[in-house]
């Protein structure tokens, strides 16, 4: 059995979860990445910390990702 293959995730992102915040927004911008996720509400600007697994599993979508250009 093959694994999944691992999502990666740049800081500069901005990704849809599952569920919106209180304030109404449903997009937030990455502004750290490692083990633990931190992201910022485009709404009102609170920040959390997440877990990554917990944080995998409630992302639907990237909007913008700030990968690097290939080279």
């Amino acid at each position: 059995m093959s694994k999944p293959p691992i999502p990666v995730f740049y800081v500069g992102d901005v990704v849809r979860l599952r569920k919106s915040h209180p304030c109404g927004s449903s997009e937030w911008e990455i502004t750290r990445t490692g083990m633990d996720i931190r992201i910022k509400c485009l709404g009102c600007g609170h920040q959390v910390l997440l877990p990554r697994l917990q944080f995998e599993k409630s992302v639907k979508k990237v909007i913008r990702t700030a990968a690097p250009p290939e080279a």
